[in-house]
């Protein structure tokens, strides 16, 4: 009996040197990857938002593995062109959502459609190209949301068929910063009224204002939609799906 007891304590002192040993090795081996590093893009100095990269603004410095996400950026050439979302902090490692190469242009599946300017009751003077604005058909029978997302702006032209923009041209960068104070004040000192607005719209989109308007019995109403409001409408949307 004293015989099977010892042995039975050998065993369970094997089995626990053992599990310390592997979780000795469990530890170290994180240690391992902890100080193991990868090379990411950095901006050298802070970048506003809509600044166009160039190699001279960017860099790589070293961050622990366990820190990287696979959208930071490892290559200068990737970022180099593109154009800056939202603000960009000095070593601050670049994701590749921050970045945008043709924010005017139309998206997959899109193209960009001038409005004829019959088929527009009203247009929003706040709207900037790059803003996303609501659009309206207001007829005989009411007004009602013609399209349940918004879209975006092509572009916005003047009379003299100039873009129009506030004297700064910073209203992108303020609308990405969130400052909306500012971007409300910038908003009122416009170079022109609005002539003629472009929209990036899908095929089918287009096809249902041409059926709605050439007729002369609807038009549109064009509203340009905060950058809070629209994020907290898809923060909504997002919730609603997962829900």
């Amino acid at each position: 009996m004293t015989s099977a007891r010892k042995w039975l304590i050998a065993i369970c002192a094997a089995f626990m040197s053992a599990a310390l040993v592997y979780a000795v090795y469990l530890l170290q081996l994180k240690q391992v990857e902890m100080q193991e590093t990868v090379m990411v893009v950095v901006p050298r100095h802070f970048i506003d938002a809509g600044t166009l990269l160039t190699r001279h603004d960017l860099e790589l410095r070293p961050i622990v593995r366990a820190a990287y996400d696979p959208r930071m950026l490892v290559r200068i050439e990737d970022a180099v062109g593109l154009e800056s979302v939202i603000p960009l902090a000095r070593n601050e490692p670049v994701m590749d959502w921050k970045l945008d190469k043709f924010r005017l242009m139309p998206g997959s599946g899109q193209m960009t459609f001038q409005i004829p300017k019959h088929y527009v009751l009203s247009v929003s003077d706040h709207i900037r190209a790059g803003d996303r604005v609501n659009i309206y058909v207001s007829g005989e029978h009411g007004s009602e949301l013609l399209f349940e997302e918004s879209v975006v702006v092509a572009s916005v032209r003047s009379s003299s068929h100039s873009e129009v923009s506030d004297p700064g041209g910073s209203s992108l960068a303020y609308a990405a910063r969130g400052d909306y104070e500012q971007l409300y004040v910038s908003r009122r000192q416009a170079n022109g009224a609005i002539e003629s607005i472009n929209l990036n719209l899908r095929p089918e989109q287009w096809l249902t204002i041409d059926r709605i308007c050439k007729d002369g019995q609807a038009q549109l109403v064009i509203a340009y939609v905060p950058p809070q409001i629209d994020h907290s409408v898809k923060e909504a949307s997002r919730a609603a799906d997962q829900g």
